[in-house]
């Protein structure tokens, strides 16, 4: 197994739901054993812990604070640009409906945000995706595929589509091979909101001048009182932002 296999099993392992729940666990065996308080606290902080996260209003506010706020692109930057490039963001190999491969629902936010803008200024667009290191290894087919289908239904040929990077340092340095041969440095980046601070550092490194131009901005869904009620969608947000915060600390380590 390679080393960035791991990442994501790691990941998995340490953030909600799976590192609350080990963590009751853990409190739960020390209650059955030898300290019956520590370890029922141990357990009830992990569970209500596990509640908060999964509460969309916190992961709105863990959003806010643990990650560099980003902005709306302004549409008279665009005109500095030399190309669009957007990073992929998954793929869902199995679509039955269609009989290929498909952009996921993050991968295909970025997809059709970073067509609206190389429609209306004319650049030209560079896609970035392989098989990340959480589909290495299964049958899973490179995000480039799907995406060059998708950005075709929405009226874009990518210029420039990178199909053998795994995650977001490769993402720049793959396309620092493709675009620094033509001169290309000057790009709008187009990824998740989330995900920006992160994705903006990695290509500044490898060379580009970058114009950050993210999409999929954290947001209330529900009415207030359900915003704090724990759910599917809560506990996604949560989930996204912690992994980001600390890959984000890792990268400027």
């Amino acid at each position: 197994m390679l080393a960035g296999e791991l990442k994501p099993i790691l990941a998995a392992l340490a953030l909600p739901p799976a590192g609350p729940l080990l963590l009751a666990a853990l409190g739960l065996v020390l209650a059955a054993r030898r300290w019956p308080r520590s370890g029922l606290a141990l357990a009830a902080i992990a569970l209500a812990g596990l509640w908060l996260l999964g509460c969309h209003a916190v992961g709105m506010l863990l959003s806010a604070s643990a990650l560099p706020q980003v902005e709306p692109v302004r549409p008279e930057r665009l005109h500095q640009v030399q190309a669009i490039v957007v990073l992929g963001g998954g793929v869902l190999p199995n679509a039955p409906e269609y009989g290929v491969a498909q952009p996921s629902a993050f991968t295909l936010g970025r997809l059709r945000y970073a067509a609206m803008l190389a429609r209306r200024t004319g650049k030209p667009l560079a896609f970035t995706g392989g098989i990340g290191w959480s589909s290495a290894g299964g049958d899973f087919p490179p995000e480039s595929e799907s995406a060059a289908r998708t950005l075709q239904e929405f009226g874009v040929v990518p210029r420039w589509n990178d199909s053998r990077s795994r995650d977001t340092a490769e993402n720049a340095r793959e396309l620092e091979t493709l675009l620094g041969v033509q001169g290309v440095r000057r790009i709008a980046l187009v990824t998740d909101a989330w995900h920006m601070p992160r994705a903006e550092l990695e290509f500044r490194r490898a060379g580009f001048d970058v114009v950050a131009a993210p999409t999929g901005f954290a947001a209330p869904q529900t009415r207030p009182l359900l915003e704090w009620l724990p759910s599917a969608e809560g506990l996604a947000l949560s989930r996204r932002v912690l992994r980001e915060a600390f890959a984000l600390w890792l990268a400027r380590a």
